[in-house]
């Protein structure tokens, strides 16, 4: 989904309305039974991989999971971050 799909979307919802995040898989990969996992929406990400490194494309991630969880991966990504600013320049 691009953003402004997601943003024609939430125009359409009533503003005071929760936005969660929902994930659907499997509860074992040989029955027809599925599991939904719902968590709010604690962040949001631009996130760049070697795939998407190549071309202009940028990939929002929405965050959210078990508070702590998401606490640690917020702060390993901040302090990723925080490293790449203090690194040293490369030699000309």
């Amino acid at each position: 989904m691009r953003v402004n799909e997601l943003i024609d979307f939430l125009r359409d919802q009533p503003a005071d309305s929760e936005v969660e995040l929902a994930i659907v898989s499997p509860v074992d990969d040989d029955a027809d039974d599925i599991t939904v996992d719902r968590y709010v929406i604690d962040g949001v990400l631009p996130w760049s991989d070697a795939e998407t490194e190549s071309d202009d494309t940028v990939t929002i991630w929405l965050v959210g999971g078990d508070d702590d969880d998401v606490d640690a991966f917020l702060d390993a990504v901040e302090q990723n971050v925080d490293d790449d600013d203090e690194a040293p320049d490369e030699p000309a």
